[in-house]
């Protein structure tokens, strides 16, 4: 998936355990008169694609929807894998572009739509 936006605020990157590290970042959306801000993370070597960019910079992310359950809880997560944009075009370190696995069960044949 893509979005386009602005970027509103930018975090440093977490080192949540010795093997994982986060980035967080939110993106204002524009959606008619009431601006969306949505948060989305970047993970271990994806945490550096924001570097060149800054607050109020205009990008494209491209993104993948994860979800979890712990303890009962469920989770979702937007996960960035690429963002291009005024900062310059960041790829990642392969000097290509990333190509994600696919999202689990998208394409299961039924012509199921968001509820929303």
């Amino acid at each position: 998936m893509e979005l386009e936006g602005t970027i509103f605020k930018k975090f440093d990157t977490q080192k949540v355990k010795d093997s994982f590290q986060k980035r967080e970042f939110v993106m204002e959306v524009s959606d008619g008169a009431y601006p969306q801000r949505i948060k989305m993370e970047l993970t271990q070597d994806k945490c550096q694609l924001l570097d060149s960019h800054q607050e109020g910079d205009k990008i494209k992310v491209s993104f993948n929807i994860r979800g979890s359950e712990w303890q009962g809880k469920y989770f979702v997560n937007l996960q960035a894998w690429k963002i291009d944009g005024q900062g310059g075009s960041n790829t990642g370190n392969n000097g290509g572009g990333y190509n994600p696995p696919p999202p689990d069960n998208l394409n299961d044949g039924s012509d199921n739509d968001l509820p929303f």
